[in-house]
């Protein structure tokens, strides 16, 4: 899949395109550790920015919600690319689209927690390890960060 038929979008909370965003999220990272959403967990993110990577024919592909810790930080969640686009470049176009957004935004760090599986392409994206990995939601994961503030170029 080339970049050029890709489209990179803000979705608005409670819209079609979030409830499009919940059922990818859901399947391929909560199903799978036998995992749901609670109404809580759902209204929590009314406050939370919301992104989405769309294919050629508008469908979704690729998603990741932000999270704001203070005015100049993000927590990066639920980072997710669909299982018929994975290892094509869709999690690094997503995640430094949603870099620049952020920087444009005013933010300057963003941290996440990732899975042990996902720390390499973190690495690889300039995030910085931090701490002793920890166990969330039942696997393994390593707090990340990454100061945007000097570096971002497309």
């Amino acid at each position: 899949m080339k970049s050029t038929t890709l489209a990179f979008c803000q979705i608005e909370y409670a819209s079609p395109e979030y409830d499009d965003s919940l059922r990818l999220r859901y399947r391929i990272l909560r199903a799978p550790l036998g995992l749901d959403y609670t109404e809580e967990q759902i209204i929590e993110e009314w406050d939370s920015y919301h992104f989405g990577l769309y294919d050629q024919n508008q469908f979704l592909k690729a998603c990741l919600t932000f999270k704001a810790i203070d005015e100049h930080t993000l927590k990066m969640r639920q980072v997710v690319v669909d299982q018929d686009v994975q290892g094509q470049g869709l999690g690094k176009i997503l995640v430094s689209q949603a870099e620049h957004w952020a920087l444009n935004q005013g933010f300057k760090n963003i941290e996440l927690h990732a899975r042990d599986t996902a720390v390499p392409f973190y690495l690889s994206m300039d995030y910085i390890a931090e701490g002793a990995p920890f166990v969330e939601v039942g696997i393994a994961h390593q707090k990340m960060e990454k100061h945007i503030s000097q570096q971002i170029a497309l």
